[in-house]
């Protein structure tokens, strides 16, 4: 079940808050929930996810039950699932329930603030479980600029891929919005170049591209700058944090964060808010 995007999230007592985690969907036959890499400082780190060794610390935080005990639970109201799923699940240090608060928001949001948290999950307790629906029973918020994007092509570099093409899609078009080369270490230019270079095509798969002019900060792709770039079938989606969107539809400081595989290409699109 997926979350909708939005710039403000819904109070009162037919909702409950939880802490948005920055880790990988995992959906069996009993329960919902997401890997987690937690970082040094104890915070949930996606990076710390794509590139885990031996000694992270990767925890399975459950938030939802399907089926308990070969009982499709999934049309139940959230609030029943919830009280099933607490006593289904033996919680242990790696195995976890992820924790539902009642509000006030406000208070909620501050406190997730203060840990540095990406964001906060609103979900209505009535709501029926709707595998891959973003029916808005569940709302999510980011207190963090960042989404995922679908990455178009690259440029080349010594190590491997120099900076990413990325961008959205705006029904079947795929706009651009950014080119990415913070967040890249050594090791991931290399593997990306290796993902990357297998989907290589002759066509731009952007929509808006070349553009007439660089812009202000240099942002902008113009049939210049396109001359350097390979372009390929966009189907990795990454995650990318940014500190802002701006009036040319660009994001200004964007940093890339780790692949996604457990997303749709088709379905990221630009979020509310982001």
């Amino acid at each position: 079940m997926e979350c909708l995007a939005v710039d403000r999230l819904p109070e009162g007592e037919g909702w409950v808050y939880e802490l948005k985690l920055d880790g990988a969907i995992l959906e069996g036959t009993a329960v919902d929930g997401e890997l987690v890499a937690i970082d040094a400082a104890g915070r949930p780190n996606f990076n710390a996810l794509q590139n885990a060794e031996t000694d992270t610390l990767v925890i399975f935080f459950v938030f939802d039950l399907l089926r308990d005990r070969g009982k499709d639970v999934s049309r139940l109201p959230f609030s029943e699932r919830r009280a099933l799923l607490n006593a289904a699940v033996r919680t242990s240090g790696l195995v976890q329930c992820s924790e539902c608060f009642p509000g006030p928001l406000e208070r909620f949001v501050s406190g997730v603030k203060a840990i540095g948290g990406e964001g906060v999950i609103a979900k209505r307790l009535s709501s029926l479980y709707e595998p891959g629906k973003r029916s808005g029973a569940w709302k999510k918020m980011r207190l963090t600029m960042g989404q995922e994007f679908v990455i178009g092509g690259f440029t080349p570099g010594t190590l491997g891929v120099d900076a990413l093409i990325v961008g959205y899609y705006d029904g079947k078009s795929l706009v651009y919005v950014a080119r990415v080369r913070a967040g890249l270490v050594p090791a991931t230019r290399r593997e990306l170049r290796k993902l990357l270079d297998p989907l290589v095509t002759g066509d731009c798969p952007f929509k808006n591209l070349p553009e007439p002019r660089s812009g202000r900060w240099g942002e902008g792709l113009t049939a210049a700058k396109m001359k350097e770039c390979i372009w390929v079938k966009p189907k990795l989606v990454a995650d990318f944090e940014f500190l802002e969107w701006t009036g040319a539809n660009h994001v200004r400081h964007i940093s890339f964060r780790g692949l996604r595989d457990d997303k749709d290409p088709l379905a990221v699109v630009r979020e509310i808010g982001a």
